[in-house]
């Protein structure tokens, strides 16, 4: 049997996905396109390469991807010894020194003795093992092969979420459950709004600060058709909402017997109800922005965002049907993806599924039955949104505790009680699997 792979991309799923296949003893191949040929991204010549930012959110265990974090650590990452070892005071966050993070994992890349790095643009993937990790700025070659040859249809260039709150957050003293015209089951919740309340919300909405768009982002953004954002809507005149993301009508709440003047829906998200999105809240406002205007919402003043709205070039696919639980491409058994490609979003989002695809790619070259997380830790959790997704259309998602299995049982204490909970779960079920695998 053949205990070589091929790894495609040597960002931070592709950096953890060669160190995890490596330290089995399976031998590497490490293909990265850097020096040779860059993203419109990334400038530096090392490996794992932080571009948005040098911060990895938060420490804590009570946070999502504070709790990832720790898997990872048990689990033994390289991503994460990494940013362990070149870390800068930032409070509670995880925050490195960037230059000093990437030239750390590019010597442990480089000088494993399993790991071979080539420098090439790979564009095809042949029969043997493969790991294809090259990130939401695809080259145009390898995306049209993706998309060609193992994909099909479900590969989107552009991403375009809505914000997605926590259901426990949500007011329900204010809010209610409806569909329109009471059509259906009452799916959807809904957040009535005043003449006064919509007024403040959308001179707070035209008047909001946006994100700044790098240079692809807004040629991308130009062509991809039927992406508009909430507050370019709302800036064509003060009643464009209430007969688009906004208008009241066939939607009755109960309670007082009438409509109100605007009400803004929220689908759910999640078969369990833990998570709802904001229907029509595409946006590019900061994210400080979103938290302020969009809490404005009467229902939503206490909102926990467990994703905000994005607008931006990202390369995934529509993974659930195509991709299983161990980033194995289903149609295609020897090849895996990891990182943004997969429909997670974050750095250490990417590492994870960097991780479990290296360490299944890895077992399945050394013939040994894959490793499966349970939804009960947040590595699980991750890829099971991935292989299945949610109750509506597949959006990249970032860690959060809406996609952990939840807990039986009502938790007394509030949101961080039932979070201690959680993670205490989780990490003990980390501490079996790494102790079954000598890790």
């Amino acid at each position: 049997m053949d205990k070589t792979i091929k790894i495609y991309g040597a960002g931070l799923a592709g950096c953890e996905a060669a160190w995890q296949a490596a330290r089995m003893g399976v031998k590497v191949e490490l293909y990265e396109m850097k020096p040779e040929k860059y993203t419109p991204a990334h400038h530096s010549q090392s490996f794992a390469e932080l571009v948005c930012s040098n911060s990895l959110r938060s420490d804590s265990v009570t946070n999502a991807v504070g709790l990832l974090k720790e898997e990872l650590r048990r689990m033994g990452s390289l991503i994460m010894e990494a940013a362990d070892a070149t870390r800068v005071p930032a409070g509670s966050a995880l925050a490195v020194d960037r230059d000093k993070f990437s030239a750390y994992i590019t010597d442990k890349i480089c000088t494993h003795p399993n790991i071979t790095v080539i420098s090439r643009e790979m564009t095809e993937v042949d029969d043997g093992i493969t790991v294809v990790a090259t990130g939401p700025l695809t080259s145009d070659r390898m995306s049209e092969y993706i998309q060609r040859e193992l994909v099909g249809e479900g590969l989107h260039f552009f991403d375009a979420a809505a914000p997605i709150v926590d259901a426990d957050s949500i007011n329900m003293d204010v809010a209610f459950f409806a569909s329109r015209y009471d059509k259906g089951d009452a799916d959807y919740i809904n957040c009535p709004m005043s003449e006064e309340q919509y007024n403040a919300f959308w001179e707070a909405l035209v008047t909001a600060e946006e994100a700044q768009l790098k240079e692809f982002d807004k040629q991308e953004l130009k062509v991809f058709e039927g992406c508009k954002p909430i507050e370019v809507d709302a800036k064509r005149g003060r009643e464009t909402l209430l007969y688009g993301p906004l208008k009241p009508v066939g939607l009755v709440d109960k309670r007082v017997g009438r409509t109100a003047h605007a009400v803004v829906q929220l689908r759910r998200e999640n078969a369990e109800g833990t998570m709802y999105n904001l229907v029509g809240f595409q946006t590019h406002l900061t994210f400080p922005e979103q938290r302020r205007v969009f809490r404005m919402i009467p229902g939503l003043e206490n909102a926990e965002f467990l994703r905000y709205g994005v607008m931006h070039r990202n390369t995934y696919i529509e993974s659930p049907g195509k991709l299983d639980v161990t980033y194995k491409l289903i149609s295609r058994p020897n090849v895996y993806f990891a990182g943004q490609m997969t429909g997670v979003e974050g750095y250490i989002e990417s590492t994870g599924s960097g991780f479990v695809a290296g360490l299944n790619a890895a077992r399945g070259a050394l013939g040994l039955d894959p490793i499966v997380f349970p939804r009960t830790t947040m590595i699980g959790a991750m890829a099971s949104y991935v292989a299945v997704g949610g109750a509506s259309s597949f959006e990249p998602m970032k860690a959060n505790f809406g996609i952990i299995e939840p807990w039986p049982e009502r938790v007394r204490g509030g949101n961080i009680a039932k979070y201690e909970k959680l993670a205490e779960r989780s990490l003990a079920e980390i501490d079996r699997i790494a102790e079954s695998l000598k890790i």
